[in-house]
């Protein structure tokens, strides 16, 4: 197997770093969270709980 200069291994992690970030981004940007109806905010605010310790 040839070897390969520090050039062009510094020149293959700069671009694996670059799409790993790209990647991450578009996850993250692409995501919507579920908007919550006031109905349902309500029964979250208003769930009681008895601790029985």
């Amino acid at each position: 197997m040839p070897q390969m200069s520090p050039l062009m291994w510094f020149s293959l992690f700069i671009m694996f770093s670059i799409v790993f970030i790209l990647f991450n981004q578009m996850n993250f940007f692409s995501f919507k969270p579920m908007i919550l109806k006031t109905e349902e905010k309500e029964q979250i605010k208003n769930k009681n709980l008895n601790w029985k310790w």
